[in-house]
């Protein structure tokens, strides 16, 4: 059965959850929420973590974790390994886009060491979960697929929504963004024929195949919406989009922007959209 923890990112509930099945724990969110996390467990030592990307968000706190549990296993995609073993290279990203706000953000990113690691490459099977490769949001995304519960646990590709909402809207951060592979892993995650998919930002929702129809609408609208605009209109227009869907409830409306800030979706589309007219 899983377990959902919400671990109050910036103190503000409904932003990032963290998910525990049969003492797996799945995208165990950055440091800066470690004693939450760990509250959350109520004592319980991890057997594993599951990674679905190594995003800070998602996988900030893997370092610490093993920190404290030594003998902890993590399981994350082949390409994004070497950068929990040496994070730098991630983090000099990082603080590209977040700056001073690292520490407040995120916490302490502690290496993790590599006999700690164990590398994926999506088709198999880890302590009973099926494992897919899922690119799209992430070079290096998985999915896991818990076929005794019906629950997948999609990190991002299954896009993001913040409680109260029910509607569904593509997180397109930088560097990896590809819409034509996202649309794929959607397809690999409809062939699990999931009964619900467990989403990092933030919670688990039912109607799989009608949530997944929202999200390919609206990579096609945000992603012409991206290719035609100034990054100020692109902005604009999300965020008077999530506040309108917000029925004007500013507090659900921040919870989507600490999720997805509006100028790091444009970013990452942008830089889709010039990644490939070059390569055309």
């Amino acid at each position: 059965m899983t377990r959902e923890i919400d671990v109050q990112h910036l103190g503000r509930s409904g932003v990032i959850y963290a998910f525990v099945v049969d003492g797996l724990v799945i995208d165990p969110g950055p440091a800066s929420c470690l004693d939450t996390l760990l509250a959350g467990l109520d004592g319980e030592e991890p057997r594993a973590l599951l990674l679905t990307h190594i995003h800070l968000d998602h996988a900030g706190a893997s370092g610490v974790l093993v920190r404290r549990f030594p003998n902890l296993k993590i399981y994350v995609h082949e390409r994004g390994a070497p950068h929990l073993i040496d994070p730098s290279k991630l983090l000099n990203s990082a603080t590209r886009l977040y700056g001073d706000r690292m520490e407040e953000l995120w916490g302490e990113v502690a290496p993790v060491p590599a006999e700690n690691v164990i590398a994926l490459s999506g088709g198999e099977t880890v302590e009973g979960l099926q494992v897919a490769y899922t690119p799209g949001h992430a070079s290096h995304h998985v999915c896991y697929f818990d076929e005794r519960g019906g629950d997948a646990f999609t990190g991002d590709v299954a896009g993001v929504t913040t409680p109260p909402a029910r509607w569904v809207l593509p997180p397109t951060p930088p560097p990896d963004i590809d819409l034509e592979l996202w649309n794929d892993s959607l397809d690999t995650l409809l062939a699990w024929d999931p009964a619900r998919v467990c989403i990092t930002h933030a919670g688990a929702f039912g109607n799989v195949g009608e949530r997944v129809e929202e999200l390919r609408g609206a990579l096609a609208r945000f992603g012409e919406l991206a290719h035609d605009t100034t990054a100020e209109q692109f902005v604009t227009a999300l965020r008077a989009e999530v506040i309108e869907r917000s029925g004007g409830d500013a507090e659900a409306a921040e919870r989507f922007f600490q999720a997805g800030p509006p100028e790091q979706l444009y970013a990452g589309l942008e830089r889709y959209w010039r990644k490939r007219a070059e390569r055309e």
